[in-house]
């Protein structure tokens, strides 16, 4: 198994990976959504603003994790929310998943990202470092409908202490849907 961050003309199989796991794991309406929010990202997100990372395995696409740019108005930290995240569903359960997000996580590191958040399933994001927020700790970018999911890690030596000012996100992932 490989992991890459770069995804040269490998876009339309990420969009139809992540599509298929959400239709498998959620249901079509979800699988549809996610993976018109992969197809968005990215093709509409600058290079500056977002990192993807990949699982392949004997040539195959088996997982991607997204992370893309949150800037907050009166903070100088670089964070970064991981958004979506696939595991191709024959393909979950063998710890592929953390993998890729640890060589992620060391990858954002390496490039001077301060914060790393995502929205998700805290049982599963604890195992690679992910803590509960808080909105006083990091505003969200739009109201967010399951607020345990908002959790977050500093890529620093230093604890995370709160980011500052209103949050705003890339544009494929302001839409009130996808929070």
């Amino acid at each position: 198994m490989r992991f890459l961050n770069e995804i040269k003309g490998q876009e339309q199989q990420i969009v139809c990976m992540f599509t298929a796991a959400f239709i498998e794991s959620e249901s079509a309406d979800e699988g549809a959504l996610v993976g018109n929010l992969v197809r968005n990202l990215l093709g509409g997100t600058s290079q500056r603003d977002i990192h993807v990372f990949t699982a392949v395995d004997d040539g195959a696409l088996i997982g991607g994790a997204i992370f893309s740019r949150l800037t907050y108005a009166n903070d100088p930290r670089t964070v970064f929310i991981l958004s979506p995240m696939a595991i191709a569903t024959d393909r979950q359960g063998q710890g592929i998943g953390q993998a890729l997000i640890t060589r992620a996580l060391a990858a954002l590191r390496e490039a001077g990202v301060d914060v790393a958040i995502t929205y998700g399933d805290p049982a599963f994001y604890r195992k690679v470092g992910f803590l509960p927020l808080t909105e006083a700790i990091a505003p969200s970018p739009l109201p967010l409908s399951h607020p345990s999911g908002w959790i977050g890690q500093s890529l620093t030596d230093a604890a995370l202490k709160p980011l500052l000012g209103t949050c705003t996100c890339v544009a494929a992932l302001n839409d009130p849907a996808i929070w």
